[in-house]
């Protein structure tokens, strides 16, 4: 692992460990505002479906950037830019309408964490050795998720106790410092010679993408419809209904939602330690394995809402399946962000990285505007939501078996 940690990557993890925590509390208190000002979970459900919106097409044209600019400028100007929408959002708050402020701000900044992904998984090929990129993949993993388990338990403190405008102060400070690290990194950069501008080059880098997919990659394509479903059916439905679980249904406090959201973070992370440490032990084909375990612990998680489950434990036991769920979902997302990598040609490697970022996201939106009207709908009986998303997740897991069979048969060829 020395020789994965050399300065450029090394510097990477850092700028993306600060700028990460400051988006993590930022998600995590936005949406908690929001919901407890209205007191709504079809409109939470709703604002937070349109803020992804925008994270899905900047995704994609993100990831034409990220192959035709300096990545390093790229994370840089996004973490000042950001640090400038929050710190406009804190002089507007309270002088505007809360929602369709909300609405603003929430797409801007999903849609600016749409351009920055791609170039960052992109650029983790560039700075790392080919024999330690799984490992390099599971550290980038790892420090998102230890952001999403630092950043809720703070927020969740900070936001009980002191309400809303020192998380935005906090964030403001996170994206300047991590812009001003990210400006001494080296990654490698050839510039693109053809003259096309970036906007009349993204309908043919994309084409370009596609056809790489449709006629060299088709495996990408089934892989691709069985996470978007999969997101469509569990993904969302724990983004909406963890939220609206603990802090309506068991009525917990904003610091008890912090500790859910930051086991969801703990998961990740492990899930991030566990890949990495048994890299050369993960086998593709078992990829349906997670998901299964998932849907799993999406059954598990109605449980935690049983009228006849005391709501102490029945928060317990939600917070121990987010952790068990996120493990689960990181060890799943190295894998098969790796196995992308190494089957995507070097000159492709932003865009593709976009698609497989961008179109399973397309149906996350959806998934939440119809898990906030139904956690509406059936708020006396939530299990009835949870468990069905549970049903159609396991069915789209056992039959995703002989998509990832073929998938790691053609890893195993390259």
């Amino acid at each position: 692992m020395n020789k994965l940690f050399k300065r450029d990557f090394t510097m990477v993890v850092i700028g993306q460990i600060i700028s990460l925590f400051g988006s993590a509390i930022l998600r995590f208190a936005l949406p908690l505002y929001l919901l407890r000002e209205t007191d709504s979970s079809s409109l939470f459900g709703a604002v937070t479906a349109c803020a992804f919106i925008p994270m899905v097409f900047c995704s994609l044209f993100g990831g034409v950037i990220a192959d035709r600019k300096n990545k390093r400028n790229i994370m840089v100007t996004l973490d000042f830019t950001t640090a400038a929408v929050i710190l406009i959002f804190s002089c507007v708050l309270g002088k505007f309408s809360l929602v369709p402020l909300m609405i603003a701000v929430l797409m801007i900044l999903y849609g600016i964490s749409g351009i920055y992904q791609p170039a960052v998984q992109s650029s983790i090929p560039l700075i790392t050795e080919k024999r330690f990129l799984m490992q390099g993949n599971a550290v980038i993993n790892m420090v998102s998720t230890l952001a999403s388990l630092l950043g809720p338990i703070t927020g969740g403190v900070l936001f009980g106790a002191l309400g809303i405008m020192p998380i935005l102060y906090i964030s403001i400070g996170c994206f300047i410092f991590s812009a001003v690290m990210e400006l001494f990194i080296h990654i490698p950069f050839e510039k693109n010679t053809d003259g096309r501008s970036v906007f009349r080059a993204v309908g043919s880098d994309l084409s370009d993408s596609l056809n790489f997919i449709k006629y060299e990659k088709p495996v990408f394509l089934s892989v691709l419809g069985i996470i978007s479903l999969f997101n469509l059916i569990l993904a969302a439905m724990m983004l909406v209904g963890i939220p609206v679980i603990v802090v309506q249904i068991l009525g917990m406090s904003d610091t008890a939602l912090g500790i859910t959201q930051g086991a969801l973070g703990l998961g990740g992370l492990a899930g991030g330690i566990i890949a990495g440490a048994a890299a050369e032990k993960i086998r593709l084909k078992n990829g349906y394995v997670f998901l299964i375990i998932c849907s799993i612990a999406a059954f598990f998680m109605g449980i935690s809402v049983f009228e006849a489950i005391p709501k102490n434990i029945g928060y317990i036991i939600i917070t121990a399946i987010s952790f068990i769920a996120m493990c689960t979902s990181a060890m799943f997302s190295v894998s098969m962000m790796t196995a992308a990598q190494q089957q995507t040609p070097p000159n492709l490697l932003g865009k593709i990285m976009a698609v497989i970022i961008a179109v399973p996201s397309c149906s996350q939106p959806v998934g939440q505007a119809v898990y906030g009207l139904l956690f509406d709908a059936f708020a006396d009986k939530p299990y009835y939501i949870t468990t069905g998303a549970a049903i159609l997740a396991m069915a789209v897991s056992l039959y995703s078996k002989k998509v990832f069979a073929v998938l790691e048969k053609e890893s195993a060829a390259k």
